[in-house]
């Protein structure tokens, strides 16, 4: 009941806080504040981060892959509503079963047999994802022309007083995120994308939880699941997470002699 009472009382405080702040300015400032919680200038200068940890892919909720995973993430200079970061993911306890290169060219699913080209939804669904993802725009878009913050206001999820604030780009794509007013962290967002196949709008949703520091007073999430209309897709749980690596040339990029696979269409 205490606990109960706590965030009833915090939740109304926001709320009385903020009365005198436009929406626009209270949601700006909740979303700079998760920023500084995230780490502030460190967090957007971080130059790349790789996690080691489970990675597991759903299909109809129940598990269709499993697998010891080694992500790879470096950050380019960004570019207005394009994502600009480069991803690998080696899978395997030695990182010898398979890799997925996602880059600004295209993505590949890298096997013994060669190099296969992702489908264009696939692809497509990549960038989405990157380029709506809370702690993506904290880092690399912020600056863009366009972007608006809006306050929803306050509210609990999880038993958590959060904020809520609608972030919408140039081309009026609006995520919204629940940032903890507790930690100031982001801990969940929300955002729905277009369905080619059947017309209508997916709902996907992002939670993000065990944040600890991963070197120069950056913050980042340990575990990270997210669901498509209320069904699992992907799951993280990190063991470890470093920043600003050394990374061996050509990480990146496709072995020149590597023998290109046709698409599964």
């Amino acid at each position: 009941m205490r606990y109960i009472a706590a965030i009833a009382a915090a939740v109304a405080l926001a709320g009385t806080g903020a009365a005198q702040e436009t929406r626009q300015a209270r949601g700006k400032r909740v979303v700079m504040e998760a920023l500084q919680a995230l780490g502030g200038d460190a967090y957007q200068q971080m130059q790349n981060r790789v996690e080691t940890g489970r990675a597991y892919s759903f299909y109809r909720e129940e598990i269709s892959g499993l697998s010891l995973a080694t992500i790879y993430t470096e950050y380019l200079a960004p570019s207005p509503g394009k994502v600009s970061e480069r991803e690998r993911e080696a899978f395997g306890t030695k990182q010898d079963s398979g890799a997925l290169l996602l880059t600004e060219q295209g993505g590949w699913d890298i096997s013994f047999r060669g190099a296969r080209p992702l489908d264009d939804q696939r692809y497509k669904n990549f960038q989405d994802s990157t380029l709506h993802n809370i702690l993506y725009i904290l880092r690399q878009r912020l600056q863009e022309p366009g972007m608006s913050f809006y306050s929803q206001g306050a509210d609990v999820y999880e038993r958590e007083p959060v904020e809520l604030v609608d972030i919408t780009d140039a081309a009026n794509f609006t995520v919204t995120v629940y940032f903890s007013q507790i930690t100031k962290l982001p801990v969940r967002q929300v955002y729905r994308r277009r369905n080619p196949q059947f017309h209508d709008f997916d709902t996907e949703e992002t939670v993000f939880s065990k944040y600890r520091d991963v070197g120069g007073g950056v913050k980042w999430p340990y575990d990270v699941w997210r669901q498509r209309n209320g069904e699992k897709v992907y799951e993280m749980y990190s063991t470890s997470v470093e920043i600003n690596k050394d990374l061996k040339a050509g990480l990146f990029e496709l072995p020149g002699n590597i023998k290109i696979l046709p698409t599964v269409k």
